[in-house]
C-alpha cells in the first residue's frame, strides 16, 4: 500500500471498499483512494451507501460475477448463457422435482384421451410430434430458442440506444480516474454498454422465461407457439398446482388442459402460415422501434452506468420502454387480433370436445378465460422488456365467431377458414359474427365485378387492334 494512504481501521485488513477499488483499478487504486480523501470524500460511507456486501466472500463473488457477465456477453444483443442459467434458477424456485414414471404416464394418457375426443370436435388431425410430460426445467430447455426469436430484435435496438445514451458518461468516468480507465472501461465505451445491455437483457429474458415456467400448463399458453415443431406437452407440476385451488378432481382438470394444449398443437401444426404470421408480426413491431434518446438520457441520469442491477430495475419499471409509432400500433393491433382468433378457436374446440365427457367443462372454461385475461408476472416482465402485451383482448368475441361458423358451416367448414389469411374472421366479424357470410359474399361479388370490367377492357382493346386496315379512300371529293 502507498505510504500516503492511511492504514485501514480495525484488525480485519483492508475494508471492502478498498478491495473493490483494487479489483477494478489495480495499481491505480492507491492514487484514487488518496485523491478521494484529499477531496473530503469518505470512501467507506460511499461504499455503505452503495449497498456493497460487507462479507468479503460475497463481495468477491459479486465482482467475479460482474467480470463473467461482461466477458460472456460478446456481441449478442442478449446474453443467452445468462438468460438460460437464470431461467433454470427461476424455474426451480419452490421446487422442480423430476417426474416419476407414474406422473409421466398420467400426463401422456390425458393427452392421448384428449386427441380421441378432439377428433369429433375439429377437422384438423393431431400434431405429428410425440407428446411430452415436462418438468419446469425441461419446459425452459424446449422453449428458449423461440424466446430468442421474440426478443433479440428489440434488445438489439434498445442496446444501441443505451450505448448512445450512456457511452459518454462511461468515457468521462474513465478519463477522470487516476491512471486512466480501469479494466473493462478501456477502448470503446459503447462496446462496454452493449455488453452491459446484453447482460441486463439476459437477466430480463431469463427472469421472464423462468417465471413463466412456473405458471404455464403447456407450450401455447401465451398464444404464441413456443416450439418450432408443434407437439402437445404439459408441465405436470403446474397442472397439479392449478387443480389444488379448484373444486374439481385433478384428473378432470388435467384432461381439460390437455384438450386445450392438443387443440392448439393441431392448429399450429396444420396451418403452416400461422406461426410465421405471429412471429413476423412481433418482428415487425421490433423493426419499427424508434428510441427517444433524449428521454432515455433523462431516465438514466441518476443511474450508475456500471451498475447492472440499477439498469435491470429501470428496465423492469419500463424506463427504457420504446416510443410506440403508428406502424407499431398497427402491428400490435394485428397481433392482438390474431391471438384472439387462435385462443378463441382453442377455447371453442376444447370446450366442445370436453362437454360430453367432463362435468366441470364450463366452469373450467371460465376459469381459464379469467386467468388468461388477468395475465401474470412473467407476461408483465415480457411487456416491460419488449413493449408487447401478449393478451387476446377479444377472446370471447372470437370464440363466438367460431361457434357461429360451426353452426352455419359445420366443423369442416369452420376449420377450412384457416386455409388462407384472407379467409379468417376480421375485427368487423368479431363485432358482427352473423354478417360473416354476407361480407364474404359481397367481397366475392366485388371481385367478380372487377374481373368482368377487366375482361371488357381487354376485349375492347383486342377489337381496336383487329379493326379495318388498308388505304383510307374516304378523303374529300376531287375538285
Amino acid at each position: 500500500m502507498s505510504p500516503d494512504v492511511p492504514p485501514p481501521d480495525g484488525p480485519g485488513g483492508p475494508p471492502q471498499w478498498e478491495q473493490m477499488l483494487r479489483a477494478m483499478l489495480g495499481p491505480a487504486a492507491d492514487d484514487a483512494i488518496r485523491e478521494m480523501r484529499e477531496m473530503g470524500l469518505d470512501p467507506s460511507a460511499m461504499a455503505a451507501a452503495s449497498g456493497l456486501p460487507t462479507d468479503p466472500a460475497l463481495l468477491r463473488q459479486a465482482l467475479e460475477q460482474m467480470q463473467r457477465m461482461l466477458a460472456s456477453s460478446g456481441d449478442q444483443p442478449v446474453n443467452w448463457q445468462m438468460a438460460h442459467d437464470l431461467a433454470r434458477q427461476q424455474a426451480a424456485v419452490g421446487g422442480d422435482p423430476s417426474l416419476s414414471p407414474g406422473r409421466v404416464k398420467d400426463v401422456r394418457d390425458a393427452l392421448s384421451v384428449a386427441e380421441l375426443w378432439l377428433d369429433a370436435a375439429t377437422d384438423l388431425p393431431p400434431a405429428p410430434g410425440a407428446t411430452h410430460a415436462w418438468s419446469r426445467a425441461e419446459w425452459v430447455e424446449a422453449t428458449l430458442s423461440t424466446w430468442r426469436t421474440l426478443t433479440e430484435p428489440v434488445a438489439a435496438s434498445l442496446s444501441a440506444a443505451l450505448a448512445e445514451a450512456l457511452g459518454p458518461a462511461i468515457t468521462e468516468m474513465g478519463a477522470s480516474l487516476p491512471g486512466g480507465p480501469p479494466p473493462g472501461v478501456q477502448g470503446d465505451p459503447a462496446q462496454l454498454m452493449r455488453g452491459l445491455g446484453s447482460a441486463v437483457f439476459g437477466l430480463q429474458v431469463g427472469q421472464a422465461a423462468g417465471t413463466l415456467a412456473r405458471e404455464v400448463f403447456g407450450t401455447t399458453d401465451i398464444g404464441l407457439p413456443l416450439l418450432e415443431a408443434p407437439a402437445p406437452a404439459l408441465v405436470a407440476t403446474n397442472v397439479d398446482a392449478f387443480a389444488e385451488g379448484l373444486d374439481t378432481p385433478l384428473d378432470e382438470v388435467r384432461l381439460y388442459l390437455a384438450l386445450r394444449e392438443a387443440a392448439a398443437s393441431r392448429l399450429f401444426a396444420h396451418v403452416p402460415w400461422l406461426r410465421t404470421h405471429l412471429l413476423d408480426t412481433v418482428a415487425e413491431y421490433a423493426r419499427g422501434i424508434a428510441i427517444d434518446v433524449e428521454h432515455l438520457e433523462e431516465a438514466v441520469a441518476s443511474i450508475d452506468p456500471t451498475d447492472p442491477t440499477a439498469l435491470q430495475e429501470a428496465l423492469s419499471g419500463g424506463v427504457f420502454a420504446p416510443q410506440t409509432t403508428p406502424a407499431q400500433q398497427a402491428a400490435l393491433a394485428r397481433l392482438e387480433h390474431a391471438l384472439a382468433l387462435v385462443e378463441g378457436w382453442v377455447d371453442e374446440v376444447a370446450t366442445t370436445a370436453a362437454t360430453p365427457h367432463l362435468p366441470h367443462a364450463v366452469p373450467l372454461r371460465e376459469m381459464v378465460r379469467r386467468r388468461r385475461a388477468a395475465g401474470g408476472p412473467a407476461e408483465q416482465t415480457f411487456a416491460s422488456l419488449v413493449g408487447l402485451e401478449l393478451r387476446p383482448r377479444r377472446l370471447r368475441d372470437a370464440a363466438t365467431v367460431w361457434a357461429h361458423l360451426t353452426a352455419t358451416r359445420d366443423v369442416a367448414g369452420r376449420d377450412a377458414v384457416w386455409a388462407h389469411p384472407d379467409l379468417v374472421p376480421t375485427p368487423e366479424d368479431l363485432d358482427d359474427p352473423g354478417g360473416y357470410d354476407a361480407r364474404r359474399a359481397a367481397a366475392v361479388d366485388e371481385t367478380a365485378d372487377l374481373d368482368r370490367a377487366l375482361a371488357q377492357i381487354l376485349a375492347d382493346a383486342d377489337a381496336d387492334a383487329d379493326g379495318p386496315s388498308g388505304d383510307d379512300t374516304s378523303g374529300p371529293p376531287a375538285a
